[in-house]
């Protein structure tokens, strides 16, 4: 089961989040290809991709040498759910105050 606290929490640096939104876009991205979105070292995205990977963010396929991150869509699922249930609660308070 994904800690959702942990996922808010990994997704909370600019850079890591720009690697969710990446993938969500691109699919099966190799590490090697983040260093040309990010102005950052490869050390400086491998461990970022370690701390979304911690977390159940990100997922791994070697293909030869190289190794390729996609989203894990349980991730996301956790996330939205939980922001969704406090946009939820918002808005029926907003309702209740009128």
């Amino acid at each position: 089961m994904l800690d959702e606290v942990e996922v808010l929490k990994a997704l909370a640096h600019p850079i890591r989040l720009g690697i969710v939104r990446r993938l969500a876009r691109e699919p099966d991205t190799c590490a090697c290809d983040f260093t040309d979105y990010f102005e950052v070292s490869q050390p400086t995205i491998s461990g970022h991709l370690k701390v979304l990977r911690t977390a159940g963010v990100v997922r791994t396929r070697r293909d030869g040498t190289t190794i390729c991150y996609s989203l894990v869509p349980e991730a996301v699922d956790a996330v939205a759910g939980a922001l969704g249930a406090i946009i939820a609660d918002v808005r029926a308070g907003k309702a209740a105050r009128r």
